[in-house]
């Protein structure tokens, strides 16, 4: 029979099912709204509908690498405890793994993981854990090595910050002594070519101002920005950067060096700009004791 869209939702209103689900649990039950409420929470997509509005700043950043091709995914859950659950852990593995055959988080999630698709596999894991998950991001690089970096393993292959870094050329000692420096040294892009123009030109507009308040002369003044620029370029790019394993080298002179080429790398932290909402532990008791 045909679905009316009033059906969905309505169904979706009294449920938090999403668009999808409640449409298909209209469809399985031929329009029978309270078989579909019945068939939602059977397959527990109710229940996760209901945990989607909890903050997911925990979880766990999975990295895999496969010949020439590296990946790095983020999961995220509520609670660090999740990120030490076999059971997330497994699904995260597997969802590193699908990600190797696509190119994007979108393509991730609609991507075969099983008999399911790691969405569903997502939701599946939200009714059964019970804390609300999202597959936040990924990414990937190319190159003849690439070497991957995990610090705070929860596991083999996954914590809290993942790294991979791709050569051409060198090896992949040089290239995991790079991609712990990545870790340390967190920079910002890989060269100053590479750099967001919005980044470079914040942070010429405060040290014009910073040189202004000299009282030096424009020409002066002109000649301590280049300086402080090339020295804020270098601090920030992995190229630029002094090298963690030999300070007296920049990463770039480190890679010449080897032998090596650095194409691409990618950091990625579990959790960085998610907004975690922080409350007084004492008010929450407080709150809790008012009822």
């Amino acid at each position: 029979m045909a679905i009316k869209a009033s059906q969905v939702k309505e169904l979706r209103e009294m449920t938090g099912a999403g668009m999808m689900d409640a449409k298909k649990a209209l469809t399985e039950t031929d329009g029978d709204m309270e078989a579909a409420i019945d068939w939602l929470r059977t397959k527990g997509l109710a229940k996760a509908a209901k945990k989607a509005g909890r903050t997911a700043a925990e979880g766990l950043v999975a990295v895999k690498v496969d010949g020439g091709t590296g990946v790095a995914v983020e999961v995220n859950s509520e609670t660090d405890f999740v990120g030490k659950n076999k059971e997330f852990q497994t699904m995260v593995d597997g969802i590193a793994t699908a990600a190797l055959a696509v190119d994007d988080v979108v393509a991730l999630a609609a991507a075969s993981m099983g008999s399911k698709t790691v969405a569903d596999v997502l939701t599946d894991k939200i009714a059964t854990i019970g804390e609300n998950m999202t597959l936040r991001r990924m990414a990937k690089v190319n190159g003849e090595i690439v070497v991957s970096y995990v610090h705070n393993a929860a596991t083999d292959g996954m914590g809290n910050i993942g790294v991979l870094v791709a050569l051409n050329g060198g090896n992949e000692e040089f290239g995991r002594q790079v991609a712990m420096h990545i870790a340390a040294a967190n920079p910002q892009s890989l060269s100053a070519d590479d750099l967001d123009p919005a980044v470079v030109e914040k942070e010429r507009q405060i040290q014009i101002d910073i040189a202004r308040e000299s009282g030096k002369p424009e020409a002066v003044i002109e000649k301590m920005i280049v300086g402080r620029m090339n020295k804020f370029l270098a601090e920030v790019t992995l190229l630029g950067q002094n090298f963690v394993i030999n300070p007296d080298l920049t990463v770039e002179a480190a890679a010449k060096e080897a032998g090596a080429e650095i194409v691409g790398y990618v950091r990625m932290q579990v959790g960085e700009g998610i907004e975690k909402k922080e409350e007084d532990f004492a008010a929450e008791v407080a709150k809790a004791v008012q009822g």
